[in-house]
């Protein structure tokens, strides 16, 4: 029932938004602005492109609400642009060759990754460190899979899409994001069999 109501309350929003009602666009834009930018950043793992594709992706979806019928839901078509310019950025990246997250420094090797503050485990070194080794293997198996495999895994297991939404997100079937979904897996579990 509450999921009715909430369903109900953003198909109201997405309507007066399209009539030009823009306290209606600035609400869904609340709705939904985290979940965007935490999977621009899970994708891109960086917070100025992140940044960017947030923006971007807002603004299509201001340019575009009128083209939104309602033929699959709103989360589902906002998550498809935000992913596709993702994946746009990541080809663009790959052709440039943006630099690596692992810089050398005078004192040594540097992972910026490492630099980013994780206030959970700040008061125990020992699970400090585990968490450390574990968050650059995860970001190294992330960086080794297809663009496609990454966007499944990130839309499954960090934004919690189901299956056939993430087909829809991709333009696929559901079990084509299956089957991608389950390589990623694959991958990433080969890769953490020493910490499970």
């Amino acid at each position: 029932m509450a999921q009715a109501a909430v369903s109900m309350d953003e198909t109201a929003l997405i309507r007066s938004a399209q009539q030009g009602d823009e306290r209606a666009f600035e609400e869904l834009v609340r709705l939904y602005d985290q979940n965007v930018l935490r999977l621009a950043l899970n994708l891109l793992r960086s917070p100025e492109d992140a940044n960017d594709i947030y923006q971007e992706t807002f603004l299509r979806v201001y340019k575009n609400l009128q083209t939104f019928r309602f033929d699959c839901s709103f989360s589902t078509w906002l998550y498809r642009i935000a992913t596709n310019l993702c994946l746009d950025a990541l080809r663009k990246r790959r052709v440039r060759r943006e630099e690596d997250t692992v810089v050398e420094t005078s004192e040594g090797v540097l992972d910026r990754m490492d630099t980013l503050e994780e206030p959970r485990v700040e008061g125990n070194p020992q699970r400090h460190l585990l968490s450390s080794q574990l968050r650059q293997r995860i970001g190294k198996v992330l960086e080794d899979l297809t663009p496609r495999e990454r966007t499944v895994f990130e839309l499954r297991h960090y934004e919690g899409l189901r299956l056939r939404a993430i087909g829809d997100v991709l333009g696929t079937s559901e079990e084509a994001a299956k089957n991608c979904l389950f390589r990623a897996t694959q991958k990433m579990r080969a890769a953490l069999g020493d910490f499970t």
